[in-house]
C-alpha cells in the first residue's frame, strides 16, 4: 500500500513536470493521442506530453506523435498474474502496463491522461498541488458495467450519497473510488518496485489497473471536482452535478462516444450535449494551426528571410506562412 507522503524526489526533478498518455498496439486510438496533444497546445500548456508506447506500436504511429511534438517512450508491458485475466477485458489487462509511468523519475510531478480524453480549458496549474497524494475524480457507479457491484446493485453511488444511503447492515461504506482515466501522481522508483510487487500478490478484480490504483493509493488518494474528468455518463446519471460551461477535461468513455469512431448508433449517443461534444473534440482535431510547430526549424528559417521588403521590412519565405505545409519535429528524447 502507497506510503503516505512520502517524496524520493532529487532536486533536479523536482519542478520538472509533463501530462503522461499511454498507447498501445496498431489501432486507430493515435488518433485520440493527437487529438490531446493538440488539445493541450490549443489551452496553451507550458508541459510536454510524454506518450508512453507499448512494442507493438508501429514507427510511423511513433512519427506521428513526434511530429506533433509528443515525448515518445517505450515501455516494456506488464503482464498481471495469470489468474487475473479470466476477470478483466483484455483491453484493462493491457492497461496494468500503466504501471511502468511510475518509473518515468526525470519528471517530479506528472498528470496521467488517457487517449479518449481531450482538455477544453488549461489545468496546468493541477500540478501545484501539494506533494504527498494522489488526486483523481471521483466515478460514477450507475452504469452497468458496475453491475457486479454492490453499490450498482442497491442503487448506492459516490456521485449522490444521500439520494440512496448505504446500508448499515452492509458493513462499513466503500471507500471513494476514482476514475484512472486521470490522475495527477508523483513518479518514484520505490513506489513503481512497490507497486509491481504488489500486483504479483493481488487477488483478481474485475476492473483490473483501476481496480488495482484505487486499491494502492486508497490511503492518500484526495478527490478533484468533476471538472477536471467528465465522464459522460454523468450527463444522464447525474444532470445536476455538471456544469459543461466549468468542465475543463472531457473523458469520451461511454460506449459509442470515442469522436473517431461516433456513428450516433449506441445508446445516449444522440444526445444534444454529446453531439456537441464530439463536434468539439473535431474541431480541434482538424485545425491545423494546432499542428506542432518545430522551434528549431522556426529559428532556422529565420536565418534565409530576405530584407526586400518596402521600408526594410523582414520579408519571410511564403512556406512559413502556409498553413498546408507539414511541421516536422526533431528526434524526440522519448
Amino acid at each position: 500500500m502507497a506510503p503516505a507522503a512520502v517524496n524520493h524526489h532529487t532536486p533536479s526533478n523536482s519542478m520538472k513536470r509533463a501530462y503522461v498518455t499511454f498507447l498501445a498496439g496498431n489501432g486507430d486510438y493515435i488518433k485520440g493521442v493527437v487529438g490531446l496533444a493538440k488539445g493541450l497546445r490549443k489551452v496553451d500548456s507550458v508541459y510536454p506530453l510524454v506518450v508512453a508506447v507499448l512494442p507493438d506500436v508501429p514507427v510511423d504511429h511513433r512519427r506521428i506523435l513526434e511530429a506533433q511534438g509528443c515525448i515518445v517512450r517505450e515501455i516494456e508491458p506488464v503482464y498481471p498474474p495469470e489468474s487475473q485475466t479470466q476477470f478483466a477485458m483484455a483491453y484493462y489487462v493491457i492497461n496494468y502496463s500503466k504501471l511502468r509511468i511510475w518509473e518515468f523519475v526525470e519528471y517530479g510531478k506528472m498528470i496521467y491522461l488517457d487517449g479518449d480524453i481531450q482538455v477544453y480549458d488549461n489545468i496546468d496549474h493541477l500540478f501545484d498541488l501539494p506533494d504527498g497524494h494522489f488526486y483523481a475524480v471521483m466515478d460514477c457507479f450507475c452504469e452497468k458495467t458496475w453491475s457486479h457491484t454492490p453499490q450498482y446493485q442497491i442503487g448506492y453511488c459516490q456521485q449522490c450519497p444521500d439520494k440512496v444511503r448505504w446500508p448499515a447492515d452492509m458493513g462499513p461504506k466503500p471507500s471513494l473510488f476514482f476514475n484512472a482515466g486521470m490522475f495527477v501522481f508523483e513518479p518514484d522508483i520505490v513506489t513503481y518496485r512497490d507497486l509491481l510487487q504488489t500486483l504479483r500478490v493481488t487477488p483478481p478484480t474485475p476492473f483490473a489497473e483501476q481496480d488495482f490504483l484505487n486499491m494502492y493509493f486508497r490511503d492518500i488518494y484526495k478527490p478533484i471536482p468533476l471538472d477536471y474528468n467528465l465522464v459522460l455518463a454523468m450527463l444522464w446519471r447525474h444532470p445536476e452535478n455538471v456544469d459543461l460551461e466549468k468542465v475543463k477535461v472531457v473523458h469520451y468513455c461511454a460506449d459509442g462516444s470515442k469522436p473517431w469512431r461516433y456513428t450516433g448508433k449506441e445508446e445516449n449517443m444522440q444526445r444534444e450535449d454529446i453531439k456537441m461534444l464530439v463536434n468539439k473534440w473535431w474541431n480541434i482535431y482538424n485545425d491545423k494551426s494546432l499542428d506542432y510547430k518545430n522551434p528549431n526549424q522556426l529559428a532556422a528559417a529565420r536565418h534565409h528571410v530576405t530584407a526586400s521588403g518596402n521600408n526594410g521590412e523582414m520579408v519571410f519565405p511564403a512556406a512559413l506562412s502556409d498553413s498546408n505545409v507539414p511541421a516536422v519535429c526533431a528526434p524526440s528524447a522519448a
